[in-house]
């Protein structure tokens, strides 16, 4: 689920390309310059991409999030990773979009690493 401000800016985003796209349109028919119609396209892409991005960055950081925590829960304070994990912990508020991918396979890899250690049949 989306929060609700994050959802309400990309439907504003997305209504702002569609009425874009539709003067695209007009343009077109009307055979405007294409230059001007360029510009349009840009615009509209640019929306388009910022959206996207909103929604990447809401869905990794989640991600991230939960996969923080579990590491965290299963370390018990001996596990080996404790210090990376808390590296990430820390970055986690300031980490641009494609930091995030990068440390959500860095976490990912210490919490499959952590299954392994909390396994019982390893412990005996």
């Amino acid at each position: 689920m989306l929060p609700a401000d994050l959802s309400a800016d990309v439907k504003t985003r997305l209504k702002s390309i569609k009425g874009q796209i539709e003067g695209i349109i007009k343009m077109l028919e009307e055979d405007k310059d294409p230059e001007k119609i360029l510009v349009q396209f840009k615009a509209a892409d640019k929306g388009l991409q910022k959206a996207h991005y909103l929604l990447l960055d809401e869905a990794y950081r989640k991600a991230l999030a939960r996969t923080i925590v579990n590491a965290v829960d299963a370390c018990p304070g001996n596990c080996g990773n404790e210090d990376k994990i808390e590296y990430i912990r820390k970055q986690f508020p300031d980490l641009q979009l494609d930091e995030i991918t990068q440390k959500l396979k860095d976490i990912s890899e210490i919490e499959e690493r952590l299954k392994q250690f909390n396994s019982p049949t390893d412990k005996g």
